[in-house]
């Protein structure tokens, strides 16, 4: 309960003041959210283990993907604020529509991502203290790039279709500063490639877990206990 809160509540009021004032609109800022806010996560997740003598991978495994689902939690409750004030009154059904949707694709974005990144957090803890190794460096990164590969997918298959279906009428109008009307062709198009993309990003985030979780059983839960000496000895 404590990891689910504190990587809600801290994680996004955290996330969203370091967005607010660093970030801003451009081609790397999806970049930037993966960072902000995976580093948000991590930080929540370290200050809930600061009382853990033992940790095991597993622990991280299971510790990161709970800070995760607390924050993606938290973060649907704003979106679904926002969907619920329209230009035409207050829309139920938006809230509804976003909350499924949040719902349905959470197990495959914070709370794996996170859930990678406690693994490897954990996995490098020496003598029940956490220590910043190369493998923890690269899982941070890794789990960033899958983060901003997944927000930016509307932008990658929007470039995808205009590179390979756009027409020189759309051409112009683009030049001119206009948003054009797609066709039905790309709107087809548009959906498939964002869909396919964001099925490919979790198939590689599911990959990662799986390769951690096989790790997990092959390690035993905690060391082994020291022998104790035979009193009658």
């Amino acid at each position: 309960m404590e990891a689910f809160i504190v990587g809600g509540v801290l994680g996004v009021l955290a996330a969203s003041l370091l967005e607010t004032y660093l970030l801003s609109p451009s081609v790397w800022m999806y970049l930037g959210v993966g960072l902000i806010e995976e580093l948000v996560k991590a930080l929540a997740l370290m200050y809930i283990a600061r009382g853990m003598a033992r940790r095991t991978l597993r622990d991280g495994l299971v510790l990161g993907a709970t800070v995760g689902f607390g924050f993606a939690a938290f973060e649907s409750a704003g979106y679904a604020f926002n969907a619920l004030i329209t230009i035409h009154g207050l829309s139920l059904w938006q809230v509804v529509e976003t909350e499924i949707l949040r719902g349905v694709l959470a197990p495959v974005g914070h709370g794996l991502w996170t859930a990678i990144l406690g693994g490897a957090l954990f996995a490098a803890t020496r003598n029940g203290r956490g220590c910043i190794t190369g493998g923890v460096v690269l899982a941070y990164f890794g789990v960033v790039v899958l983060h901003s590969l997944w927000d930016s997918m509307h932008g990658i298959a929007l470039l995808l279709v205009m590179a390979l279906t756009e027409t020189p009428g759309q051409h112009l109008l683009f030049q001119l500063g206009y948003v054009p009307e797609p066709t039905v062709l790309q709107t087809h198009l548009f959906t498939l490639i964002n869909w396919v993309g964001l099925i490919v990003v979790s198939a590689l985030g599911l990959a990662w877990l799986g390769s951690l979780r096989r790790r997990a059983q092959g390690v035993a839960p905690y060391p082994p206990a020291a022998a104790q000496p035979d009193p009658g000895q």
